[in-house]
Parts: C-alpha cells; structure tokens; sequence
C-alpha cells in the first residue's frame, strides 16, 4: 500500500493482493519504523457511514471506508473512492482510495500485483 500527503489531501494506493485482502478482512496496514518510534497508515471497513473519514490517532492515519462498498470492489471495474470530508476548522480533507495500476514508464518498482493500466498501448 503506497500513501501520497500534500497539504489536506490523502492518497491510498492499493495492489490487487492488498484489495482482496482488505475486501475480504475489512482492514488492511501497514507501518514505517522510524528508530524509536512507527508511523503507521491503515484501511478500514466501518458500518454507519456512506462516505470515506479519516483520523489521526497515536501516529496512524486511518482510513475508514463504508462497509458496503467493500463487497465486490476487489472484483469490480471500479478503480475507487474519494470524498472531501469536512473539518472543524471550517477546511476540508481530500480522501482518495485507489487500486494501484501498473507504470507507463520504466520504474525499480516491483510492480508485479499491479492493476494493468488500461492505457498501456496509447499513443501519446
């Protein structure tokens, strides 16, 4: 799972294994170690809301996802989910879950449980 933060905007990307996982279990994660201290990002399934939250909480940013989207979206076309949640503040926080598509272009990634992107083969 691959994160993306600029300003109040959050990315998720996920490989195929990690939608089947996360489809399957309601929940998915993962950590970075940091010497002393871990940052961990984190995808949940949860009953009771029709839009994606979020929250950050003892250095985790999770992700909470309505429950029934989770059903088939390992199966299904969809690439995704965004939302831009309210904040207190007065500001808003732009949530966007992905699956995660191969590279047009050479990458060292291990790109192997990638979605195939559907524009490989255009002509730019």
């Amino acid at each position: 799972m691959k994160i993306r933060i600029k300003g109040d905007s959050i990315r998720f990307r996920l490989t195929k294994t990690e939608v089947e996982t996360f489809c399957s279990t309601g929940v998915f994660s993962e950590t970075t170690h940091f010497g002393n201290s871990e940052f961990t990002y984190k995808l949940q399934a949860k009953d009771g809301i029709t839009s994606m939250e979020a929250e950050f909480s003892n250095n985790t940013i999770t992700l909470f996802v309505p429950k029934y989207e989770c059903s088939n979206w390992a199966t299904s076309d969809k690439v995704g989910y965004q939302n831009m949640m309210s904040l207190k503040n007065s500001k808003e926080l732009s949530l966007l879950l992905e699956k995660d598509f191969a590279c047009l272009d050479n990458t060292t990634e291990d790109q192997s449980d990638n979605y195939p992107n559907p524009k490989v083969g255009d002509v730019c």
